[in-house]
């Protein structure tokens, strides 16, 4: 019994030392993706689910790490700060503002940003501070609308989604129609790079048209595990399909971010913070993804 105890608590602590290190450290994971109907190459940064996690003094390191890539855009799958009662906006808020000062921004709403609109009564303002503060830089705020980006021939989308399709514990289906409402028909002769947080629909994305989706949202399962990947969603489904990295359905493409904070369950074990890259490439043949490690801070 004297052993069994000690292993349980050499466990505990190696677990709880992997957690400490894993969640105030990020990786750099790099992406291509390419397209017949590209006209341009570009370098996109993909952030998501900051909830206001700050690596280094106001994000120093994150933002250093970014300007050494010196991406073409940003584009921002939601959560970046968290929904709670007077909670804070100002870490993600100069977070964003510092970036969108030297790169375009481009910002899709997760359901975190979706709930403190909803609930002003719970959030108070938070929800207008944050993107009236925002606003003043180079920040589109794209909320169920579309930016036309002509030089690469593209238009980039921000899905924002019912709260129903947020339910925990069971999923509610989503048909392509109800993009249609939300968004209009995109253009098949333009590559659609959809920013939607949930990642649980892109079997729906794709029907609907999307290229490329980006999204965020499962945390990369909290703690990940060989060849099972990911343990939980936040949807409370164990060893979810999507957790995070590339995933093709016929001739779509989603990135998935892992995301760089944590909210409710501080938890990251084997699965570090999440700065992705995606190349977009031109490629008169083929259209696909292909994603590494690059690099870890």
């Amino acid at each position: 019994m004297t052993i069994l105890i000690f292993a349980i608590a050499i466990l505990a602590v190696f677990f709880l030392t992997v957690m400490a290190v894993d969640c105030n450290r990020f990786v750099i994971r790099k992406y291509k993706y390419k397209s017949a109907k590209l006209q341009k190459d570009g370098t996109v940064i993909l952030l998501s689910d900051l909830h206001n996690k700050s690596f280094g003094k106001e994000n120093s390191k994150l933002i250093a790490a970014i300007r050494k890539i010196n991406p073409d855009m940003i584009l921002v799958a939601g959560d970046m700060y968290t929904s709670i009662s007077d909670g804070d906006i100002k870490v993600a808020q100069k977070l964003i503002s510092t970036l969108a000062m030297e790169y375009p921004v481009y910002y899709g709403n997760g359901n975190h940003e979706y709930k403190t609109r909803l609930f002003p009564e719970c959030f108070g303002t938070m929800y207008e501070e944050f993107f009236e503060g925002i606003s003043k830089v180079r920040v589109r705020h794209l909320v169920n609308e579309k930016i036309t980006l002509p030089e690469y021939n593209a238009d980039i989308y921000g899905l924002e989604i019912g709260r129903e399709y947020y339910k925990k514990f069971k999923s509610v289906q989503m048909k392509p129609e109800y993009l249609d409402m939300l968004l209009g028909k995109p253009d098949e002769t333009k590559v659609s790079i959809l920013i939607a947080h949930n990642p649980d629909y892109f079997q729906t994305y794709a029907a609907w048209g999307a290229d490329l989706v980006v999204s965020g949202h499962v945390h990369g399962g909290l703690m990940r595990l060989p060849v099972l990947g990911g343990v939980l969603s936040p949807a409370i489904k164990f060893f979810p399909q999507y957790d995070g990295g590339e995933f093709r359905e016929n001739s779509s493409a989603m990135i998935l971010g892992r995301g760089l904070g944590t909210h409710t369950l501080p938890i990251r074990i084997f699965n570090p913070g999440d700065l992705v890259v995606i190349d977009l490439c031109q490629n008169k043949k083929k259209t696909g993804v292909h994603g590494k490690i690059f690099g870890a801070l």
